[in-house]
């Protein structure tokens, strides 16, 4: 029975019969085309088109790190740090590969300053591969984290500005961000010069973020340039403390005060306060990051008559011992009454500076046209924006003279209807102090003499100058002007403050410019106290004495001589203003 059915078998008609020889080689040449393609796939994935294929690779695997560059110092005068970088590692971690030891958790979140919480939070997203737990921490702290040996968390080398001045230069310098690039200041407004530029590196990375190989050549970074200004560090401090217990003890908003040296247009100081710690920029108002000597802008008062006494001069107008009858203290001109504090009956043009009588002022000023006062304010700076290279400097107001009425030309010989900074104000002054030449100012340090513009003859302005001395002496206005061992000359100001579309009646500004030693001229010093309210309030009260004890310094650092007598002195009562 198997042997019949073996039979059958052999004798089935399908296995008796032979294949076809074109069968077996078609299947031999579909194996071999197979074979081709995977071979001419694999070339053209590996030779010829792997450009798609090595990017992949690349976006999973390769980095380009950038290599920070060292951000440039900044300088005093004299060579003192004002800001410098210096290195302050940032912790980062991978939240699905951070070990989750509660005990290295929580000695990490008190070596950054975090609640646990905090941290926490910040490590739950386990499908993120990058996370920031802080933002250039000291290096000390860096090593603690790394000595926890905490898997997945990681450092990056980077930098942090530091300011040795403090709050005192704070306004000056100003502040860079956690990117280390310029927000406020010197350090905004030559930020591409400080910046420097970056490089890079080119790597290759496993999943743990750990660096296998370069990959490429390497750009090395180019350091930023080093600034020196023209800022004498020990005067900005000096003028800041005098500045501060003046506010605080007068009760004041704010003060500022602005140092020129008027030989060369450096600016040596621009304090302000209130102010900040650079460093330490927490729940900061906008009124403490202000730098309110260039940015604010007030109606400067009676520091204005020294101008129309000196265009007075120059248009053959008066005298210094012409004689100008104030009484009876009061003057009407278009239905608005102009007084002085006192009446003083008939004064010389000297005594009409020296004392601030506005009724001498306007009776002066109604015999200019003008354009004439117009021409003179703006020659002076008024109404420009001041060419300093620096964030917010503003231009002030000046109306064009064609719009100004019979009292508005009288109100603004004594200053009020334009509006000035307090730097554009110590600008101004410096055409008294230069013999009539208008000096640039500069913010970098200066060795040489600058070219002045001239406005005025060097004999009204040498004229004026005596004027701004008398006002420092008895019966004048700012007798606590005076410094110790120099002669000085300066103009007070005090202003009634606008608040809505009038004047505050119990607010105030007080302010004044001069400028020291008076035969021969170093330094102009304008000193402004916002809205002093511990009952005095006039600019030879409040702000006088800042100016004189920043004379006084500022000389001695500077190595000029006292031209008088150094002997105690005694300051009389000063002469009240009009304002």
């Amino acid at each position: 029975m198997s042997r019949s059915r073996a039979v059958a078998y052999t004798s089935s008609p399908l296995l008796a019969s032979r294949t076809p020889i074109w069968r077996s080689k078609l299947i031999v040449a579909g194996i071999a085309v197979g074979f081709l393609a995977l071979a001419a796939r694999a070339a053209w994935i590996q030779v010829i088109g792997n450009e798609f294929f090595r990017k992949q690779g690349e976006v999973r695997f390769a980095r380009t790190l950038e290599l920070p560059a060292n951000r440039g110092r900044i300088f005093d005068r004299n060579g003192l740090l004002l800001a410098t970088s210096v290195p302050a590692p940032s912790i980062w971690a991978i939240p699905e590969d951070v070990d989750r030891d509660k005990a290295k958790l929580a000695r990490l979140a008190k070596l950054l300053e975090m609640p646990l919480p905090e941290l926490m939070k910040k490590l739950e997203d386990e499908d993120r591969s990058f996370v920031w737990l802080k933002r250039q921490v000291d290096e000390p702290v860096a090593k603690e984290i790394a000595a926890l040996g905490l898997k997945g968390v990681y450092e990056r080398k980077e930098y942090k500005r530091q300011y040795p001045e403090g709050e005192s230069a704070a306004h000056v310098i100003g502040f860079t961000n956690v990117e280390d690039r310029g927000q406020e200041g010197v350090e905004l407004a030559f930020d591409k010069q400080l910046a420097g530029r970056a490089g890079s590196r080119r790597v290759i990375k496993d999943r743990m973020g750990r660096i296998v190989e370069d990959v490429g050549e390497q750009v090395p970074p180019v350091d930023g340039q080093d600034l020196q200004l023209a800022i004498d560090s020990k005067v900005q401090f000096f003028a800041y403390q005098k500045l501060r217990d003046a506010v605080l003890e007068h009760k004041a908003k704010a003060g500022s005060v602005v140092v020129l040296d008027v030989a060369t247009g450096e600016v040596l100081a621009l304090a302000n306060y209130p102010s900040y710690v650079p460093g330490k920029r927490h729940n900061l108002s906008g009124a403490q990051l202000r730098n309110r000597a260039l940015t604010d802008t007030f109606e400067p008062g009676s520091t204005m008559k020294p101008f129309i006494a000196a265009l007075a001069l120059q248009k053959g107008l008066a005298r210094p011992d012409t004689v100008i009858q104030t009484a009876p203290g009061r003057l009407t001109i278009g239905g608005s009454t102009i007084s002085d504090a006192h009446p003083h009956g008939a004064l010389t043009l000297n005594q009409v500076i020296q004392k601030s009588s506005n009724v001498g002022t306007v009776k002066l000023a109604m015999q200019m046209q003008p354009r004439e006062m117009w021409d003179l304010y703006s020659e002076v700076g008024f109404g420009q924006r001041p060419q300093l290279p620096f964030p917010g400097v503003v231009s002030g107001k000046l109306r064009a003279h064609k719009t100004w009425r019979p009292i508005e030309q009288a109100t603004m010989s004594y200053g009020y209807g334009l509006s000035a900074s307090l730097f554009q104000l110590a600008r101004a002054y410096s055409v008294f102090a230069r013999d009539g030449e208008l000096v640039p100012v500069t913010l970098m340090k200066s060795d040489s003499p600058a070219a002045g513009l001239r406005v005025i003859d060097a004999k009204n302005a040498l004229a004026v100058r005596h004027m701004l001395h008398l006002a420092t002496q008895s019966g004048g206005t700012a007798p606590k002007a005076q410094a110790m061992g120099y002669s000085v000359g300066g103009k007070t100001g005090t202003a009634h403050k606008q608040e809505g579309k009038g004047y505050a009646d119990r607010k105030y500004r007080g302010f004044f410019v001069g400028m020291a030693p008076v035969e021969n001229p170093r330094i102009v010093v304008a000193v402004m106290i916002d809205e002093p309210s511990a009952g005095r309030y006039y600019g030879g009260d409040v702000a006088a004495p800042v100016f004189s004890a920043t004379v006084q310094q500022t000389l001695r650092m500077l190595g000029v001589q006292p031209d008088m007598n150094v002997k105690p002195q005694i300051v009389v009562e000063a002469v009240e203003e009009s304002f």
